[in-house]
């Protein structure tokens, strides 16, 4: 058995003390009024000798005070001097985590000040420093002729593989309260290249606070329009919730700029908020204009968003983005979306119950975009319940809605409808799923200004509206299962009936209805239209087929479909849709996955009279996480109006793929293509093969650094303003600070 001590210094020893004493069970020396203060170890053998008092400790043992721990081969005390000497595979440690190993240890009885010779430490934070000399002052780690390494894992030869980067510093300063390290007097080795650091320099411990004060890595890209641009991002610690990164921006050919970013977690939620200010010339957006350039003035854009649990039920999600101009977000390569959404919300999500009050406004970025004419949409209020109780063996649904749309320089709308719905499920003896669907609304609308609206047939009338809806829905799937080609298949035929009277429509504006399109993910709902301002109404039956294939390591889904209008035609329907005629065009999607290499999908939409493709679109991944590819395919060819802006033609191919050739290299490139001619939309400045951006680069990683550069071309032009090529060097060292 083996012993286990309490000691404290100043206290006497007990006279039965003075011969040896042997391993036995645990034995208190003098126990101290406070525990606090005592030295806890446990050994093999334990010896005292009462005349120098001196504690001797001998095989395998643990010392513990305050949170310093050592572990030793042998440990010596000496009451007198205070002094603890550890000899034998000694490991010391501290408060913080890191590990310190040696021949040979002294510490004082608080385990906190002391000296060590060749000594290797293992930090926390997964670095490691090796030094000649080193003694603790106050719990603080100071170390001589050091060198620090950002190796985390040490087998029996040391590290898996030489560090790529290593510090050499004449003094190396580890802060017991913080983590910090400070070097002096340090060079920085990456590979064979040796670069002087400052004379001082520290960086700090990401295991204290999530991350570390200090300056980041500077950034460095060079692009056509702004030059060579350098980036020197600084990030505030401000506390274990709380930080603040800034970045000043420098640029050859344009005037510097500066970036922020403030975040914050609380206790019922985390927000964040940035800006990136500077000034210079604004890009006039318009081709065609006489003037290049707008005026000479502050250039920003600004952004935040978060959200907050107020409790169980309730949250609020917040979102704003600003640009002060059309083209400061390209020029500055801060985002590439041509509208910038603001919006809040809050919610309330039940089991059976959800309530949103919310308020959105955008920004418009493209060239053509008036601001003044775009829309603001507040309040939008949508609450719907699920009532507990069916109802003649169905689930009820209640919903109420409130919109407001609201424009500077333009037609105004105001809506409200409240609505029931009641889904009844059922299963025959046969295995045929029966769905049965009511559904019943009632619309109050207003509007004014409709003539300021371009395309007629989203205007509506001006005044006051209210419109009934009624529908009526059968929907029968039949699954047929069984075994084949080595796995399970299914086979479900379906068809749907809905049944619905002449709705008035077109006396009512269309705000959120207007992008209207048949695919497969809406070819049975009860309204194919994606908003509530449309309703398709008219009589009609729906038939699809769907094919499922499921075998070890791949699975096949592909459904196809159709609708037949029992009723008139309805005027709503833009020409092109597929939903015009009685008869609607085929739509269909197929999915194929091969375990994780390949994974295939496939929609299209077929023209019912000639078979002509209407919408061909691919989406392709293969390979692993490491080397893959992924080709994407869009094709659009309706044939709509091109007054109907939300429905123009398309075609554009997407191509990315990384490839890792090596176990620390890989390269990566990735190609945007508009391939759409004026034959397939005649307002497009495309010629059927325009790049619209390309990017290549090569990367190096291991386990310590992080070494790459890349190069990206942005094609699309906005006034005289093309943004061009730009090239950037990525550089990051693992295992230092943050």
């Amino acid at each position: 058995m083996r012993a286990r001590v309490f000691l404290m210094a100043g206290v006497a020893l007990s006279a039965a003390w003075a011969a040896p004493a042997l391993a036995q069970d645990a034995v208190v020396l003098d126990q101290p009024a406070d525990p606090d203060a005592a030295i806890e170890f446990s050994a093999d053998v334990i010896e005292y000798q009462a005349e120098d008092e001196i504690v001797t400790a001998r095989g395998q043992v643990r010392m513990n005070r305050d949170g310093y721990w050592l572990a030793a081969d042998e440990v010596s005390w000496n009451r007198k001097t205070g002094i603890v000497v550890a000899t034998g595979n000694v490991v010391a440690l501290g408060p913080v985590g890191d590990r310190i190993m040696g021949d040979r240890v002294e510490l004082d009885e608080d385990l906190a000040t002391g000296a060590i010779d060749n000594l290797l430490v293992a930090l926390e934070s997964g670095g490691r420093i090796a030094a000649r000399s080193a003694n603790r002052v106050d719990g603080d780690l100071v170390l001589r002729d050091a060198i620090y390494s950002p190796c985390g894992t040490v087998g029996p030869g040391g590290c898996s593989k030489p560090s790529s980067w290593r510090i050499t510093a004449a003094r190396i300063v580890r802060d017991d309260e913080t983590g910090s390290i400070r070097f002096e007097g340090g060079q920085l080795h990456i590979f064979k290249l040796s670069v002087p650091l400052f004379p001082a320099f520290k960086v700090g411990d990401p295991t204290q606070l999530g991350g570390a004060t200090g300056a980041l890595v500077p950034d460095i890209s060079i692009s056509g329009i702004n030059g060579v641009e350098l980036a020197f991002p600084y990030y505030w610690r401000i506390a274990e919730n709380r930080d603040f990164t800034i970045t000043p921006h420098v640029y050859t050919e344009a005037l510097p700029a500066i970036e922020g970013r403030y975040r914050h977690l609380g206790e019922s939620g985390a927000w964040q908020a940035g800006a990136f200010l500077t000034y210079g010339d604004i890009d006039n957006p318009d081709p065609d204009a006489p003037n290049k350039m707008l005026s000479e003035d502050i250039r920003g854009y600004f952004e935040g968003n978060g959200r907050f649990q107020h409790d169980p039920w309730w949250r609020t999600t917040a979102n704003f983005r600003v640009a002060t101009d059309k083209t400061v977000t390209r020029r500055y390569d801060i985002t590439r979306d041509d509208r910038l959404r603001n919006f809040i919300r809050t919610e309330r999500i039940g089991e059976d119950s959800y309530v949103s009050i919310a308020g959105w406004a955008f920004q418009g970025l493209r060239v053509n975009d008036v601001q003044e004419e775009i829309p603001i949409a507040l309040p939008a209020i949508d609450a719907r319940l699920r009532l507990d109780d069916p109802i003649a063996g169905g689930r009820v649904e209640l919903q109420a809605n409130s919109l407001a749309i609201l424009r500077i320089d333009g037609q105004d709308t105001q809506r409200a409808f409240a609505s029931a719905r009641w889904d009844r499920r059922m299963l025959t003896s046969m295995g045929q799923e029966i769905t049965f669907t009511a559904y019943g609304r009632g619309d109050v609308y207003h509007t004014n200004d409709s003539a300021l609206t371009d395309t007629v047939i989203y205007r509506g009338e001006d005044g006051w509206h209210t419109r009934a809806i009624v529908a009526g829905a059968v929907d029968l799937r039949m699954p047929l299962i069984g075994e084949g080609f080595g796995g399970t298949q299914r086979l479900v035929p379906r068809i749907q009936l809905v049944v619905t009277p002449d709705t008035e429509n077109l006396k009512i504006p269309n705000e959120d209805a207007r992008a209207i399109d048949l695919e497969d993910s809406n070819l049975f709902a009860l309204n194919r239209f994606p908003g509530y301002d449309r309703w398709e109404d008219g009589s009609r039956i729906t038939y699809g087929l769907e094919y499922l294939l499921d075998r070890p390591n791949m699975s096949i889904r592909t459904n196809i479909g159709q609708s037949y209008r029992l009723t008139r035609a309805p005027d709503i329907l833009p020409d092109g849709t597929g939903l015009t005629d009685k008869w609607s065009d085929f739509v269909g999607r197929t999915r194929l996955r091969f375990g994780r290499m390949i994974d295939f999908t496939h929609r299209f939409r077929l023209d019912k009279d000639n078979l002509a493709i209407r919408r061909n679109e691919l989406d392709l991944v293969f390979g692993t996480t490491e080397t893959y590819a992924q080709i994407g395919y869009l094709r659009l060819d309706r044939d709509i109006d091109t007054t109907i802006e939300d429905l123009r033609d398309k075609e554009e191919l997407r191509v990315a793929a990384r490839i890792k050739f090596s176990r620390y290299y890989s390269i990566f490139g990735a190609t945007v293509l508009d391939l759409t001619s004026t034959d397939e939309d005649p307002l497009s400045l495309a010629d059927g093969f325009e790049p619209a951006r390309h990017r290549i680069g090569i990367l190096y990683e291991d386990d310590s650094i992080e070494l790459g550069a890349s190069w990206k071309r942005d094609y699309e032009q906005i006034g005289d303003f093309r943004k061009g090529s730009t090239f950037s060097i990525q550089f990051s060292l693992k295992g230092l600070g943050r």
